[in-house]
């Protein structure tokens, strides 16, 4: 329902999710989202975008589009279902479509608009680790709340290797260079890390998918839990994100 004032509107967002229906991270991706959004989880619709091809008719039906992580999917890898996902991504950014993509998202949303992909196990990244703004970040009106450095929750092998040429680099980290990016004059914002995520979320994920965590890091959910700490710069993006959107402030 729209307010007078723009603070208070309540958003209707779609989550374009990368998991299988038996997947215990469906729900809680969800909860994640809602959680940083300050919202319901009845303001976030849902879409499978593996059993289903995107309808671009639901991307104008509500405020903001939100593209998640996945539990064992790739970019690089792809899948049969991969193309019409690229597709309807492409279509969010012609149609300058408010959205933010975390993770497999930010991958995702890099190749369909012509960057690339790789899987890359010497970059692999999972935790909680710091990252410096670029000078555009600095500037960005989203981004430069964050400060430099931040902290970020991340957990992946897949690195985006080459930005879409007419991305803006906002973020790195020690180890990859490509953490987060937008484009000019668009309302899109893709991150490598979860500011949908806190350390907790992070750990849940882990005991889930123990079977990463020992890839990455070689570590038990015991051991990864000390290492891992709050993120609070990041807690609140997506939440400023959203209010960017209720004031259409891109």
């Amino acid at each position: 329902m729209m307010m007078n004032d723009p603070s208070e509107q309540r958003l209707q967002f779609l989550l374009l999710q990368i998991r299988d229906p038996d997947d215990p991270i469906r729900e809680h991706e969800i909860r994640c989202f809602a959680n940083a959004l300050e919202c319901p989880e009845t303001d976030i619709l849902v879409h499978d975008l593996i059993h289903e091809a995107p309808n671009t008719t639901q991307f104008r039906e509500v405020d903001a589009v939100l593209i998640g992580g996945s539990g064992k999917y790739s970019v690089a890898s792809g899948g049969p279902w991969l193309p019409a996902a690229l597709e309807a991504f492409q279509f969010l950014y012609d149609e300058t479509i408010p959205t933010f993509a975390s993770c497999w998202g930010f991958q995702a949303f890099a190749r369909a608009l012509g960057g690339r992909v790789v899987t890359d196990l010497k970059r692999a990244e999972l935790g909680t680790l710091s990252l410096t703004l670029t000078q555009e970040g600095m500037s960005d009106p989203l981004f430069r709340e964050l400060g430099s450095p931040f902290w970020g929750q991340l957990g992946h092998q897949d690195i985006v290797d080459e930005l879409p040429d007419t991305a803006i680099r906002l973020a790195s980290s020690e180890r990859v260079e490509n953490e987060a990016f937008t484009f000019a004059n668009k309302p899109i914002y893709a991150t490598q890390f979860h500011p949908e995520m806190t350390r907790e979320d992070l750990l849940r994920r882990m005991e889930v998918y123990p079977e990463y965590l020992t890839k990455i890091t070689g570590m038990s959910v015991e051991e990864f839990r000390v290492h891992c700490h709050a993120s609070p710069q990041t807690t609140h993006l997506l939440r400023r994100f959203a209010q960017m959107v209720a004031e259409q402030r891109f």
